[in-house]
Parts: structure tokens; C-alpha cells; sequence
């Protein structure tokens, strides 16, 4: 019975380790020296490996959506709608959402993997005795990195993810390049960007965030890295969706849409 028990507050003991991490996170983001050599690198190396996939991800993303969105709407007759709704799934949601997952997939898991990898060789304790913050030193320089490349992997899906719906639209669904252009202004607004970007911004934070604490707590050799990987990878999608719904409600609830 006991065993039962610890299974199901185990969940509940690892959320708080990673809720106070994120604190230990927030407070070394004040403190000095700041690594910027050290977040130069991080951010290089994770637009490296996540740019290439996520622009073609992007493509898919933005034809399934202009053609999905516009064979609905071609039922009820508004076809003039279509380029703003096409814009609004992919600013709004598809272009972050796509953006969290190459970061959590790719970035994540090379930072979980190298600081995993420096918890079995010991190094995070030989600094910790050497009076070196880990989470100072290695952890805010990735997660600044992260939401640094998110916000421009996100525009980057934006941009891709309309110009590809726009294509796809006018090719295969025979629209009219000028009114897909200028229904963009029928329903679309500002906010709906900054909403996009805060999200992509939010999105690299979680990821980065849970990748170098699932890294960080690493054990058993190289098995237990990998399975801390694989983890933070899963935590994080979770995480995402969640996050995604929550944002996506406070938005609607507080910029009313825009009526055509």
C-alpha cells in the first residue's frame, strides 16, 4: 500500500523539484558575471540544428492548414475569409506550436544530453566545489538561448507557414491572389502577432527549462541520460499543449476578436 502511495505522489514531488528549479532559474537570471560567450554559443548551436527542420516543417504546416481552412470555408460561401483565417491559425497556433516542438525536439534534447552527460562525469559537482553556480554558468545561458531562437524560428514559421498556405491556396483551390491578400486586414489584427511571439518566447522557456533540469538530475551512466532525454522531450510536449490552452483562452478572453 505504501508502494502505491509513493507511485502517486511521486508525480507530484518531481512537479515541485521543477517548479523550484525554474525559481533557482529566475533568480540567476539577476546575477553577475553573465555568460555571454557562453549564450552566444548555446544560441548558435540550437538555431543550427532547429532551423533547417523547422522550415520545413513550416511548408506542410501552412498547406494543411489553407487547405483545410479553405475547403471549409468554400462551403459557406466566404471565400474571401480565407486568407485570414489561413493566417490566423498559422500566426496564432500552428507557428508556435511548430516552433516548441522542433525546440523541445532538437535544442531540448542536446541540452539535456550534454549537461546529462557532465552530471555522470561529475563536472557539475567539481564546480559546485569550486564554488561555480551550474545553473548560473550552464542552465541561464541555454534557457535565454531557447527563447531567443523560439521568437525567431516563430517568425520564420509564420512567414513560411503564409507564404506556403498562400501557394497552396492559389494553386490548388484556384483563389484569387489579390482578395487572399487583402482579407488579411478582414479579420487579423496586432495583438494576434505579439500573442504568437509571446507564445514561441514562453514555449522556449518551458522547454529549455525542463531540459536542463531532467539533465541536471540525470543518473545511472549513459543509460540514465538517455532516459532523461527522452523524458524532458515528453514533459515538455505535454507541458506545451497545456501551456498552449491556457494562453490561447487568457488571449481570446482579453482581445475580442476582430469582426469582419
Amino acid at each position: 500500500m505504501s508502494l502505491t502511495a509513493a507511485r502517486v505522489v511521486a508525480p507530484v514531488g518531481t512537479a515541485g523539484k521543477l517548479f523550484a528549479f525554474a525559481l533557482d532559474v529566475g533568480r540567476a537570471l539577476f546575477r553577475r558575471p553573465f555568460q555571454g560567450r557562453e549564450f552566444i554559443q548555446q544560441a548558435w548551436f540550437i538555431a543550427s540544428v532547429t532551423i533547417i527542420p523547422t522550415a520545413l516543417v513550416a511548408i506542410p504546416f501552412g498547406a494543411v492548414i489553407a487547405l483545410q481552412v479553405g475547403g471549409l470555408i468554400k462551403q459557406f460561401g466566404a471565400q474571401s475569409f480565407t486568407g485570414s483565417a489561413s493566417v490566423l491559425a498559422v500566426i496564432q497556433q500552428a507557428g508556435p506550436i511548430a516552433t516548441a516542438l522542433l525546440i523541445a525536439g532538437a535544442g531540448g534534447s542536446a541540452i539535456a544530453a550534454d549537461l546529462g552527460a557532465r552530471k555522470i562525469r561529475e563536472e557539475l559537482d567539481a564546480m559546485m566545489v569550486l564554488g561555480i553556480d551550474p545553473i548560473q554558468r550552464l542552465v541561464v545561458p541555454r534557457v535565454l538561448a531557447c527563447m531567443l531562437v523560439a521568437v525567431f524560428l516563430n517568425g520564420m514559421v509564420s512567414v513560411v507557414g503564409v507564404g506556403g498556405g498562400y501557394v497552396f491556396n492559389v494553386i490548388l483551390q484556384d483563389g484569387t491572389p489579390g482578395a487572399y491578400l487583402a482579407s488579411f486586414t478582414a479579420l487579423a489584427q496586432l495583438p494576434d502577432v505579439w500573442i504568437g511571439m509571446i507564445k514561441a518566447l514562453v514555449f522556449g522557456l518551458i522547454a529549455a527549462i525542463v531540459a536542463s533540469y531532467k539533465g541536471m538530475n540525470a543518473g545511472g551512466g549513459p543509460k540514465g541520460v538517455g532516459d532523461a532525454v527522452n523524458e524532458s522531450v515528453v514533459i515538455t510536449f505535454l507541458l506545451l499543449f497545456v501551456v498552449n490552452f491556457t494562453l490561447s483562452t487568457i488571449y481570446l478572453q482579453v482581445v475580442p476578436p476582430k469582426t469582419g
